[in-house]
C-alpha cells in the first residue's frame, strides 16, 4: 500500500513537471477581441504560435477597467493556477479620466496577489489621446513603466505601439485596432513574453523542442 501510494505520487509530480505553462490573459477590449472574430485576436494568435507548448486562458473583458479587473482577479487565479499573467488593463482607466493612482493602486494589487500565487506577471503598458493633456498622460503612462521597475516585471511600454497612429490598422472608432493590426500587436508582445516562457520550459529549446 505504501509502495503504491508512493508510486501515484511521483507519477502526479512527473506529470506536473510535464505539463505545459499555463497563461492567463487579463485585459479589456484590446485583448478581447472586439469588433472581429475572437479566432483573429492577438490573444487567440498567441495560443496558435505556441502550438500545445503552453495553454492560454483569455479572461479578458471589453469595457474592463484595472477596478473590475483587481476584483475579478482572486477568482481566477484560485480557478487556473497560472504561471504566467498578463496584465493589459487601464485604457479605460485613461479614457474616464480616471485618477492614475487609482490604477497604479489597483495594478499594485493585482501583481502581488499574482507574485503571492507564485505566478510570473507581464505588465503591457497602455497610452491614451493627447487631447487628455500631456500631464496627465505622462501620469497615467508613468504607471506602468514604475510597476515595472518596482516589482522587478518586465513591460510592454505601449501594447499598440507602430497601430494606434495608422488609421489603416484602427477600426472606424479610432480607438480599437482591426484585424490587420492582430499580428502585430503579437509582435510587441512577443519579445517580453518569450523570456518568461523560457523559465517555464526548463527542459526545452528555446525552438519549444526537447533538449
Amino acid at each position: 500500500m505504501v509502495w503504491t501510494l508512493g508510486l501515484l505520487l511521483l507519477l502526479a509530480g512527473t506529470a506536473g513537471a510535464d505539463a505545459p505553462p499555463r497563461l492567463l490573459v487579463v485585459g479589456d477590449s484590446l485583448s478581447a477581441a472586439y469588433g472581429i472574430e475572437a479566432r483573429q485576436g492577438w490573444v487567440a494568435l498567441l495560443a496558435q504560435r505556441l502550438d500545445g507548448r503552453a495553454e492560454v486562458i483569455n479572461a479578458s473583458i471589453s469595457g474592463e477597467t484595472s477596478g473590475g479587473g483587481a476584483a475579478r482577479l482572486p477568482d481566477l487565479l484560485g480557478q487556473h493556477a497560472p504561471d504566467i499573467v498578463l496584465l493589459e488593463l487601464g485604457g479605460n482607466d485613461g479614457l474616464r479620466g480616471l485618477p492614475p493612482g487609482q490604477l497604479r493602486a489597483n495594478l499594485t494589487r493585482m501583481i502581488e496577489a499574482s507574485q503571492a500565487a507564485t505566478a510570473e506577471v507581464l505588465l503591457l503598458g497602455i497610452d491614451i489621446p493627447p487631447n487628455y493633456g500631456q500631464a496627465y498622460r505622462d501620469a497615467f503612462t508613468g504607471v506602468f513603466h514604475r510597476l515595472a521597475d518596482d516589482y522587478d516585471l518586465l513591460l510592454v511600454p505601449f501594447l499598440l505601439e507602430g497601430i494606434a497612429l495608422d488609421s489603416e490598422l484602427m477600426q472606424s472608432d479610432g480607438i480599437h485596432p482591426n484585424a490587420a493590426a492582430q499580428p502585430l500587436i503579437l509582435d510587441n508582445v512577443w519579445p517580453a513574453l518569450e523570456p518568461l516562457l523560457s523559465e517555464t520550459w526548463p527542459t526545452r529549446t528555446r525552438n519549444g523542442e526537447h533538449e
